[in-house]
């Protein structure tokens, strides 16, 4: 019962001291008041790149919220499918998920120093001193039992703040391996959308391609067939056979770079590259957004994407760390209680045998604060930088926000005037192709025509799979998924 007495007195004690600590040394943390992202231009309006007469549309941009899971605007099941199983499998994920399961455990050793700590030890003995002990030179002590026991307590008092501001920089350590999980995710749900959108686009431009050594193939059987009939010379066969050739020489590098995105498509989703899904492989329909996409504006995006929100916590872990090294330039206070019991077996926790102790230990390393300040300045040096890894992000992300929004803008414009330009070339091919086989025009004028539609169709397929690309890229760069005030895991 005194024991118990005793421990909770030293406790009462602890916390009516702690209960007294002084406002944590160093600074509170906010974002600093010189930081870009206070700037009223960072949460403006994107400066979004009009329309031009070639796309005779309105702007394809809207200002309303970019949604969690923006590759359901695709409504592609199977992009959903593949997207999801990224997430699930991807060893990147996997990295960013046990580092922050590191970090979280690296937060709980750090908060447990501030709880007491309890030692207990003991144990049994037989044997007895040496004669000496007792004075007595000749003089042999019986063997007997003897015992030994003791525990402490032990609590370290932060008057200074040193264990708040501890725990603040590793709490602000875990969430920002939180946020780099997120900025993980986006860049995995966004590189699985990039390969199938580039399978798929290869896929288009391998048919386009393929039409169009169709079509010289049946221009050559022509040529053929009016040099047997000595309609026409050797030279317009040969032509047409050159140009053949060239058309299949084209489709072989985009074959490769097909395969390439299947192998890359497998090794996002956890598979082994010859594991690709071979659907995919069939796949000729770049995937595309329909109508405007919603992209919100400055303020949403320095919300949303992780990568800020990453600097932004690391800003603030590097500001509590001031205050950790600060509380160096003042004592440290531990409380602590110990109780103890040492004698012979037979009298085993007899009243005579205990013994206690309590009071503070400090401990304060007075003659050695130049080592103090020059942690101190470290700290502080280690805030200025990430305030400028802060400030270099906002910008980072809101350039590469504008560029993505400009390049999507611009793009659609020159797709609208290939269309334009395969569909005048198809009408000229067509024509060029009935008078050459009427006799009425020569095969160069025909030949020059088939050039034209297998250029502009090319053109336009390598358009499609720029504008899939471009997609992407925008959504890549607004970051959205994992929203902190959305739950957006899949």
């Amino acid at each position: 019962m005194r024991a118990l007495a005793l421990r909770a007195g030293v406790l009462a004690l602890a916390g009516s001291l702690a209960g007294c600590a002084l406002h944590p040394v160093g600074p509170d943390y906010r974002v600093p008041d010189a930081a870009l992202v206070n700037r009223p231009g960072a949460a403006a309006p994107f400066a979004q790149a009009p329309a031009s007469a070639a796309s005779g549309a309105d702007s394809p941009f809207a200002d309303a919220p970019l949604p969690p899971h923006w590759w359901r605007l695709y409504q592609d099941p199977r992009l959903d499918a593949l997207i999801e199983k990224a997430l699930a499998h991807n060893t990147d994920v996997r990295v960013a998920l046990a580092n922050l399961e590191k970090a979280q455990a690296a937060d709980d050793a750090v908060a447990g120093q501030g709880r007491p700590a309890l030692s207990v030890d003991g144990g049994p003995a037989f044997g007895h001193e040496s004669g000496l002990t007792y004075l007595a030179p000749n003089y042999v002590p019986p063997s007997t039992w003897e015992y030994g026991a003791g525990a402490s307590l032990s609590y370290q008092l932060d008057l200074f703040g040193r264990l708040k501001r501890a725990i603040e920089a590793s709490r602000d350590d875990t969430e920002a391996a939180r946020a780099a999980l997120d900025l993980v995710r986006v860049n995995v749900a966004a590189g699985t959308a990039r390969a199938y959108a580039d399978a798929c686009a290869s896929g288009l431009r391998i048919a386009s391609a393929e039409r169009s050594t169709d079509l010289q193939q049946q221009a050559l059987d022509i040529s053929v067939r009016l040099q047997q009939a000595g309609r026409v010379g050797v030279t317009d066969a040969a032509r047409a056979r050159g140009q053949l050739q060239s058309l299949k020489a084209a489709i072989p590098p985009l074959q490769a770079r097909r395969q390439a995105a299947l192998y890359r498509l497998a090794t996002l989703t956890g598979e082994l590259p010859q594991d690709f899904d071979h659907d995919v492989a069939q796949c000729a329909t770049p995937p595309h957004v329909a109508g405007t996409i919603p992209v919100g504006d400055g303020a949403a995006l320095l919300r949303r994407r992780p990568d800020i929100r990453q600097a932004e916590r690391q800003l603030a872990a590097a500001t509590a760390t001031i205050g950790v090294a600060t509380a160096d330039l003042y004592p440290r206070v531990t409380l602590g209680l110990s109780l103890g019991s040492v004698g012979l077996g037979n009298d085993f926790l007899g009243k005579d045998t205990f013994s206690y102790s309590v009071g503070p230990l400090i401990s304060w390393t007075v003659p050695n604060t130049g080592v103090v300040r020059a942690h101190i300045a470290q700290a502080n040096a280690g805030a200025q930088g990430a305030l400028a890894k802060f400030d270099g992000t906002v910008l980072a992300a809101l350039r590469e926000t504008q560029t993505a929004l400009d390049a999507y803008a611009r793009e659609l414009d020159r797709h609208a005037a290939l269309q334009a330009a395969r569909d005048e070339s198809a009408t000229v091919a067509a024509q060029a192709r009935r008078l050459y086989q009427s006799g009425r025009t020569g095969y160069l004028d025909a030949l020059d025509a088939e050039r034209g539609l297998a250029a502009t169709e090319a053109t336009l397929a390598a358009s499609d799979a720029d504008l899939a690309d471009d997609q992407v890229g925008l959504f890549l760069a607004l970051g959205g998924g994992w929203e902190p005030d959305t739950k957006a895991t899949p």
